[in-house]
């Protein structure tokens, strides 16, 4: 299958459960002039846990109208609601799947963003205080245990740096969507890693590449490592309770 078939591909006979969606600007050399190139990414799970990339373009940026594209073109050819939808917390990504499959769908924010979000609204001296905390927060073994610490994290940070209690509470629940699954999954469905994970390989491997002739060349060279089996993915951990519903949300603990 080339690149053109691959992007064209029908997708309605993938049974996606678990959708992880990124975007990430990749610097490259176009015309022999150091470019950044705005990727969008879309990698789906399939019931049986195996990871598979399914659509990799090449955009404008993150607005609500990219990710409104990028994602009708996934609908377009046929892809079907999942039931968990991975984020990086770009407002223009969440706008856009709300418009195309509604305000129930479970969307988890990437807890790996929101750490570095966060960090960017403490002061330096305070980071390594407040990376303890919130990874005992995120990490904490039980769904009642991960909402008791919450609590104490916006309590403590509310006094001792407000912005970064206001920026937590921005996340909302969706920072905590992982604790609706099966304890199995939780370490897969809380970040969009394999997207990054996906990217940094693929910068690797294009640092040899003085020039590449169009932007269009991007996604492709990424399509075509993956196409010639130079980059794997394997199935996610927890794979084998993907097919359990998710639990409703908790209305004693989003309270």
């Amino acid at each position: 299958m080339d690149w053109d078939a691959w992007c064209a591909r029908s997708l309605a006979d993938e049974d996606i459960v678990r959708l992880i969606l990124d975007g990430t600007v990749i610097k490259t050399r176009l015309d022999r002039k150091a470019t950044n190139i705005s990727v969008l990414a879309a990698i789906g799970v399939r019931r049986d846990g195996q990871k598979v990339l399914l659509s990799i373009m090449n955009m404008g940026g993150e607005s609500k109208a990219a990710w409104g594209q990028f994602l009708a073109d996934l609908d377009a050819r046929g892809l079907k609601q999942p039931a968990f939808v991975i984020i990086d917390g770009a407002p223009g990504l969440e706008a856009a799947l709300v418009a195309l499959w509604g305000e129930d769908l479970a969307i988890q924010r990437c807890t790996v963003h929101k750490h570095r979000n966060l960090l960017g609204h403490a002061p330096k001296t305070m980071h390594d205080e407040l990376t303890e905390d919130y990874r005992d927060m995120i990490y904490a073994d039980t769904a009642v245990e991960v909402e008791k610490r919450r609590k104490a994290f916006v309590r403590k940070w509310r006094l001792k740096c407000k912005a970064v209690a206001d920026s937590l509470e921005e996340a909302g629940d969706q920072l905590f969507s992982f604790t609706r699954l099966d304890p199995s999954q939780w370490k897969s469905a809380r970040t969009t890693n394999a997207i990054e994970r996906l990217n940094e390989e693929f910068r690797r491997r294009i640092k040899t590449q003085t020039v590449l002739p169009c932007a269009e060349t991007v996604p492709m060279l990424l399509w075509a490592l993956m196409a010639s089996g130079q980059i794997q993915m394997r199935k996610v951990d927890g794979w084998e309770t993907l097919s359990q519903p998710i639990e409703p949300i908790n209305l004693d603990l989003a309270a």
